[in-house]
């Protein structure tokens, strides 16, 4: 007799065996525990965690933190997360732009720079810093300010990026919508109310 492939399984276990993607309900809810973790866990001695968490693009790829907390609402923990990374992302890739935009933006948005925290006028070294530290103050400082200097410093950024002309004229926009969710989400989260 030849070889015969084994019948199929009926019921519950033909799923559970079906190699493949993940369910995206799970993922999400995973992606969400995640974040909590590391926003609103245990405070005593997170000092080998700050390094961690600064690092956790180079470590585990954007890609991943992609498939965690890209599809998470602006108005969430994972959402923001995903919102931060972007944007240390973006500055650590092209810190000389960052530096350039936001400086272009400190006329028109004077008030923001003052939230961010960033030298005037900044170089590429000093954007940098800024996001590092924004990350750092995940573990490390009050969720709230953490957002609201991350959305001053995209703020400015946005304004400077429109006023250079950078030849896409919805990037702005875009960088602009960033620091709003972020500025809302800090909102959310001094009420209690941020998921």
């Amino acid at each position: 007799m030849g070889d015969f492939p084994r019948p199929l399984v009926s019921g519950p276990q033909f799923f559970e065996e079906i190699p493949g993607v993940p369910d995206p309900a799970e993922a999400s809810a995973a992606g969400h525990r995640v974040a909590q973790i590391l926003v609103r866990g245990t405070r005593p001695d997170r000092s080998g965690i700050v390094e961690r968490v600064v690092h956790l693009v180079d470590t585990e790829g954007l890609g991943t933190l992609a498939d965690l907390w890209s599809t998470a609402p602006a108005d969430s923990v994972a959402g923001c997360l995903w919102r931060l990374y972007l944007l240390h992302t973006w500055v650590h890739r092209h810190p000389g732009d960052a530096a350039r935009e936001y400086a272009a933006g400190l006329a028109h948005a004077s008030v923001q720079n003052v939230v961010a925290g960033v030298a005037a006028p900044p170089t590429p070294d000093d954007v940098v810093t800024l996001v590092d530290a924004v990350l750092r103050g995940i573990v490390q400082s009050d969720f709230d300010v953490i957002l609201d200097r991350a959305s001053a410093f995209a703020h400015v950024a946005a304004v400077g990026r429109g006023q250079l002309d950078s030849g896409d004229p919805h990037s702005a926009a875009r960088l602009l919508d960033l620091a709003q969710q972020l500025r809302h989400a800090a909102a959310l989260e001094r009420t209690g109310d941020l998921l």
